[in-house]
């Protein structure tokens, strides 16, 4: 049930939010094995205006690339890999063949699987439940 939260700019279009969901849904199932029903991804774009690196504003085109797992689910090489597959995507998205700004990042964050889930349940109360059935 990872949740996706990308802050890019600059500014896209609709069926470019389209298109980086897709991928970055698909990334996320092939790469860390993931269920895509309950993949979420948010699009937020900002004008460059509102966006610096180093105090300035930034250039070029920049992301930020949030995913949440639960703690425990992949391997540091499996997180390594979304890193570097999810930075390349975005930049072949968003620069046309161009690079994103140095400081763009992607994090993965693990959270405990009690401090999160979907439908109303942890996914602490999701693993307890399997494991009684």
């Amino acid at each position: 049930m990872p949740t996706l939260v990308l802050k890019l700019t600059p500014l896209q279009n609709p069926e470019r939010y389209r298109q980086l969901a897709v991928a970055l849904t698909d990334l996320t199932v092939r790469v860390l094995g993931k269920r895509r029903e309950v993949t979420a991804v948010v699009i937020d774009d900002l004008p460059a205006a509102r966006w610096h690196i180093g105090a300035e504003s930034v250039q070029q085109p920049t992301a930020l690339l949030e995913i949440s797992i639960t703690a425990g689910t992949n391997t540091a090489e499996e997180k390594a890999a979304y890193v570097q597959a999810a930075y390349a995507e975005l930049e072949r998205q968003l620069t046309a063949g161009g690079t994103l700004a140095q400081a763009s990042y992607v994090i993965v964050r693990e959270l405990p699987a009690s401090d999160w889930g979907y439908g109303g349940r942890t996914q602490l109360a999701r693993k307890q439940a399997l494991q009684v059935a």
